[in-house]
């Protein structure tokens, strides 16, 4: 396994919630990794980013751990969630906060 293989599977299980993204979550750099930050501080989740534009190696690396072509990513207690799109529809129907019950991750809404 890369040194950059190694890394990810070691940041995916050793934090509850990480989102392989482009830019950070302070600073996103493309409206998907966007929405996903705005999703997850909106409900006000702690969670762990991976900035892939800072090496080539994660970037690529991670859509080969995952099998999914395209950052965003979001992984909760090790398991791959899936993209922008996924995690929005998760949202918009709940299945989000019914994600985080059973995965024991806590969260609140925020008033902003």
């Amino acid at each position: 396994m890369s040194e950059a293989q190694d890394f990810i599977e070691n940041t995916v299980k050793s934090n509850d919630v990480v989102l392989f993204m482009k830019g950070t979550k302070d600073f996103p750099q493309c409206g998907f990794s966007g929405l996903v930050t705005q999703i997850l501080n909106y409900l006000s989740i702690d969670y762990t980013d991976i900035n892939v534009l800072e090496n080539d190696e994660i970037r690529e690396g991670v859509k080969a751990y995952s099998d999914w072509p395209t950052i965003p990513q979001v992984y909760i207690k090790g398991e791959f969630i899936g993209g922008a799109d996924i995690l929005r529809d998760m949202f918009e129907t709940g299945e989000i906060r019914t994600l985080l019950d059973t995965k024991g991750i806590a969260y609140s809404v925020s008033e902003q």
